[in-house]
């Protein structure tokens, strides 16, 4: 399973004929809008905005834990939390590098991620949201259908067009199931084994929405962020990277509809913590 023993999201797949609700990330009874909105955040005195040798702004929610937040640090970025569409658009004139939002500290709920992710693509800011997998059996898989934060992180062209999700992943059971249970709300599934071969894939797809497996980044060659970065897509399409908690020796189980996805927390490895903000310093590059 996943590191640091952290919470899981409490959404279980609606059935298939039922009309879908406004159901919080992490489940009933879990978080819930709240009535008054928080108080925003002070904009920072000094304008023009800073010098790209100082620490450059990054848009995250909810608050980082202790080890993200130092690796952000350490990696020149100043961490500001935003928690409504408000706060993005008050920070927007200081040319943050991206929003980052990583639920590792706190509950996410479908109304407001779609609120932030519409926020920043409207002032092409870069979205980057973490996510971790697990798998259990049916009765057994207390978390969220990946499909619920998915679907709100997808924009789409027009009513009359589906949201089209580039799924990058290797082994084809996890695959299969994502893209099973991304098809049921209504998305357009392609996939790519492998991060090159998304890249001659997105020219034909023309992603709304990227969906990865972190170990699918690519550290030191070009892969989809860049493709993204050069069609002018990278401040439009959101990109999910995540951390599969999947044994390998389970996968046939998946395959065969024994054992489903659910969401649950991220690893906190420290190779993951690194692979995230190297991936995050490579969204934010001007």
């Amino acid at each position: 399973m996943t590191e640091g023993g952290g919470r899981s999201y409490a959404i279980g797949a609606p059935d298939e004929n039922a009309a879908e609700g406004p159901e919080p990330l992490d489940g009933p009874g879990g978080a819930v809008e709240v009535a008054d909105p928080p108080l925003p955040q002070p904009m920072d005195d000094e304008l023009p905005p800073e010098p790209l040798d100082n620490p450059r702004r990054l848009l995250v929610w909810p608050a980082p834990d202790v080890s993200t937040s130092q690796a952000l640090s350490d990696r020149g970025y100043r961490p500001v939390i935003v928690n409504s569409r408000e706060e993005v658009d008050a920070q927007i004139a200081a040319f943050p590098a991206a929003l980052f939002v990583d639920p590792l500290t706190g509950p996410i709920t479908r109304t407001a991620l779609q609120s932030l992710r519409q926020a920043a693509v409207a002032a092409e800011v870069p979205v980057l949201v973490t996510a971790g997998l697990g798998q259990a059996s049916r009765d057994a898989a207390y978390g969220a259908d990946p499909a619920v934060l998915l679907k709100a992180l997808a924009p789409r062209d027009s009513e009359q067009h589906p949201p089209r999700v580039l799924l990058i992943e290797e082994h084809a059971e996890i695959a299969l199931a994502l893209t099973a249970t991304l098809e049921r709300r209504g998305m357009q599934v392609a996939r790519a084994a492998s991060d090159a071969d998304a890249v001659t894939l997105a020219g034909q797809f023309r992603p709304n929405l990227v969906v990865m497996d972190l170990m699918q980044v690519h550290r030191r060659q070009a892969g989809i962020v860049d493709w993204l970065r050069a069609n002018g897509q990278l401040n439009r399409t959101p990109l999910v990277v995540y951390t599969a908690a999947v044994d390998q020796a389970d996968l046939p189980r998946l395959a065969s509809g024994e054992t489903v996805l659910f969401l649950a927390e991220r690893s906190t490895s420290g190779e993951v913590q690194t692979r995230i903000v190297e991936l995050l310093s490579r969204i934010g590059t001007n």
